[in-house]
């Protein structure tokens, strides 16, 4: 697996380095292509045009003086007064022969012929003739002007000017090899800083693999680093270990879920089969046991059903699948029917049961039975936790456009360290009456689910006290509904 990581991790390294040099030597073979053309560009075309200004400048000046004069006339005025200056000045008959350069060289009958070249070629047909090229004759590379001396129409004769290319070469040649150096040395530096990117980029990535693969194998403990980088890895590095974490305590809600079902279920169950097999066993002419056995059966199996439906409604709350069917009504309505269903307990129990309602109706769009589960559920831990004569009051009154009902009793209230936790699924506290550790989180969930508040305060030795609070409805609905309470 190891060796497969670094298979992967290798590739991707490759193909961000291979990516990134392409690219890198795309760019630098472009721009080095266009500063050379410009380079080469340049100093040619200076030279060229040196020596071409050169020869329109005399051309201008002398070219009338010398255009009716014999060539022997024309080459002893341009060895007077032409030949000054670097460029290589020749005459030329008006067929391209050659009568004398400015060195002051020439055949022994006055003419000679020479190669013939375009710029000549171009000068014979009364045009002005540019070459850049080898010397025919010398074979070393010039910048050649030809101009020719016109009669008339008709061609006289030729002054050709010429400039050793041999500096701009060297010029041009050093400058094209520094373009080349200075082109490899920046590849050969983003190469590198390519390399070092790409490693950037693939370490973060094998660490979140690793770490990917250890939670795959059910090891959640494992994190990711590279947090303080705020780039796209280091939040996909948050995300992972969030995921991580949200996955750690899924899996110990499971745990606590099958350990507290297990324990909750086993114990009814193991009464229940107990007196089942005493009552089996015993003697039925014995009125007093069997009514005993009977009615423990009787209580386990409602414990046992209430479990169930407490499960049931954590699975659809837990699954977000709970559907809630509101309708417009007075809570108080739902208030009074779930006291009067406690009334009896109260009794049986000596505990005094109070409701205490605002005038004002409680119109709110609520589901009734989910509501009234609601009640149910905290009136029964009310009951359970309450002593023989001690009280559980119930108010309903409005406040800020909220239906504020509390449900307060007189028993021994909550330690400070289980109170934050009253409300998590399967808390149980430290009490030895505690039950599945549901309820109040169902409760909870029911409320929030209608848009309201759940909250529960209690002081040691003085009581607990659960605040539900629920929004109303609008003022004209409220007095239509209203109407139906009794």
């Amino acid at each position: 697996m190891e060796e497969g990581r670094g298979a992967m991790s290798g590739s991707l390294r490759t193909r961000i380095v291979r990516s990134y040099g392409i690219l890198i030597v795309l760019v630098v073979v472009m721009l080095g292509t266009m500063f050379g053309t410009l380079v080469w560009n340049y100093y040619y075309s200076s030279a060229v045009g040196s020596v071409l200004q050169r020869a329109e400048t005399e051309a201008a000046i002398h070219t009338r003086t010398i255009a009716y004069e014999p060539m022997k006339s024309k080459a002893k005025y341009m060895l007077q007064n032409m030949s000054e200056g670097s460029t290589h000045l020749q005459l030329l008959t008006s067929t391209g022969a050659l009568v004398v350069d400015s060195n002051g060289l020439g055949s022994s009958s006055g003419v000679s012929e020479i190669e013939q070249t375009p710029d000549v070629d171009q000068a014979k047909k009364g045009k002005k003739g540019i070459w850049r090229g080898a010397d025919p004759v010398t074979g070393e590379r010039i910048a050649a002007v030809t101009l020719p001396v016109l009669q008339g129409p008709r061609v006289v004769a030729m002054f050709r000017y010429t400039a050793s290319l041999e500096e701009v070469d060297r010029t041009v040649r050093n400058i094209l090899w520094i373009t080349v150096l200075v082109g490899t040395i920046v590849v050969l530096l983003f190469f590198t800083m390519s390399v070092l990117m790409a490693n950037r980029i693939a370490r973060p990535i094998r660490n979140l693999t690793r770490v990917a693969e250890k939670m795959a194998e059910g090891d959640w403990t494992r994190r990711a680093v590279h947090l303080h980088d705020r780039d796209e890895i280091g939040r996909l590095a948050e995300t992972l270990n969030t995921m991580a974490s949200e996955l750690t305590r899924r899996e110990k809600l499971k745990e606590d879920f099958i350990s507290s079902i297990s324990h909750e279920l086993r114990t009814p169950l193991t009464s229940i089969r107990g007196w089942s097999e005493t009552l089996a066993s015993g003697d039925p002419g014995d009125i007093e046991e069997l009514n005993m056995g009977l009615s423990i059966i009787g209580r386990e199996t409602e414990r046992l059903s209430g479990l169930v439906e407490d499960l049931l409604d954590f699975s659809k709350l837990y699954a977000k699948s709970i559907v809630l069917h509101p309708e417009t009504l007075d809570i108080r309505r739902t208030i009074g029917e779930t006291l009067r269903q406690f009334v009896a307990r109260g009794h049986r129990e000596s505990i005094r049961i109070i409701g205490k309602y605002s005038d004002e109706p409680l119109v709110a769009k609520v589901d009734a039975n989910r509501l009234k589960q609601v009640f149910i559920n905290v009136l029964d831990n009310a009951l359970k936790f309450t002593p023989s004569g001690g009280t559980v009051t119930v108010t309903g009154e409005c406040k800020s456009g909220e239906a504020q009902i509390t449900i307060q009793d007189t028993g021994p209230g909550i330690a400070p360290e289980d109170l934050p936790h009253v409300t998590e699924k399967f808390y149980k506290g430290t009490s030895q009456r505690s039950g599945s550790g549901l309820g109040l989180a169902i409760c909870k969930e029911i409320v929030e689910l209608h848009g309201g508040r759940f909250q529960v305060s209690s002081a040691e030795s003085e009581g607990t006290t659960v605040l539900i609070s629920i929004p109303l409805v609008p003022e004209e609905e409220r007095q239509e509904a209203a109407t139906g309470h009794s």
